[in-house]
């Protein structure tokens, strides 16, 4: 799946912009960029500005930013890590953390600019104009929108239900409205059980919410498949052989870093989601 990414360039300044403490800034040298923002790092990159990126978080998993330093442990900003890339711009959103080293990134003289996180299609290219005018190539952000710019399918009748999972730690939830993939089933013509019953973004997995939506296509992150055991570990999970999904082995993996990221390969995925609900909805 090709991503997006514009000819390179080399801004002599940034723009306006929000720090994360919600005050308004400019930024003045976006030259050493680290972009710990879930999945920005993709943006950056797919501005033109991979040459300027030098740390990223471990959700940025494109080929662009793949030879990029990740600066987090596990997802929690490593101070260490971040100042020793000398960076002159610190990118995060509202669920980086901890709060206490993005004070001390910001203590030691480097501007921290926070951005819009996007959970549906709508809050894509608002982040991407966000990051276009902080980093001083609004252009190319405008351009970028462009080449992104997502028709969803037409509505069918096929039923997915979304399926967090992460078996070492027993955790197994099942998504609902908001979970970010709810966008993404509806823009493929799906129907997402989880935001049709009005749950939250992720409740806990029960035979009995199964059982009540009757999914065709279960959908789950590629990790978290292989975190149960696969297919056959996913089929015994409780009350899951029992929905049609189960019965017919019907089951889409998505890349973890690609699903609910929002970012530049929104537009591919979105395509490839189409085709891949038709092709099982067949079995």
């Amino acid at each position: 799946m090709p991503s997006v990414e514009l000819p390179p360039i080399a801004p002599k300044a940034g723009g306006a912009a929000t720090d994360y403490l919600g005050k308004p800034v400019i930024v003045k040298d976006p030259s050493r960029i680290i972009s710990v923002a879930s999945g920005a790092a993709e943006i950056v990159a797919a501005l033109g500005l991979t040459h300027n990126l030098v740390g990223r978080d471990i959700a940025s998993e494109a080929t662009s930013t793949a030879g990029i330093p990740v600066v987090t442990d596990a997802h929690a900003v490593s101070v260490e890590k971040v100042l020793a890339q000398k960076p002159t711009l610190f990118i995060v959103d509202s669920q980086t953390s901890p709060t206490q080293s993005l004070d001390a990134i910001a203590r030691s003289g480097v501007p921290v600019i926070q951005i819009p996180q996007a959970w549906s299609l709508s809050e894509v290219q608002p982040r991407i104009t966000a990051l276009g005018q902080a980093l001083g190539v609004p252009q190319q952000a405008e351009q970028l929108n462009t080449q992104l710019s997502i028709t969803s399918a037409k509505p069918t009748k096929t039923r997915v239900a979304f399926l967090y999972l992460r078996g070492p730690s027993s955790i197994y939830l099942l998504g609902g409205k908001g979970s970010g993939a709810d966008a993404m089933i509806a823009a493929a013509g799906g129907i997402d059980v989880g935001a049709e019953a009005n749950l939250n973004p992720f409740t806990p997995l029960t035979p009995e919410a199964l059982a009540k939506g009757q999914p065709d296509v279960l959908l789950v992150m590629t990790k978290g498949l292989k975190s149960v055991g696969g297919l056959q570990g996913l089929l015994s999970l409780p009350g899951v052989s029992q929905t049609p999904a189960g019965i017919h082995k019907r089951v889409i993996a998505v890349d973890d870093g690609l699903l609910l990221a929002f970012g530049v390969d929104t537009k591919n995925l979105v395509s490839a989601l189409q085709v891949a609900l038709k092709n099982v909805s067949e079995r």
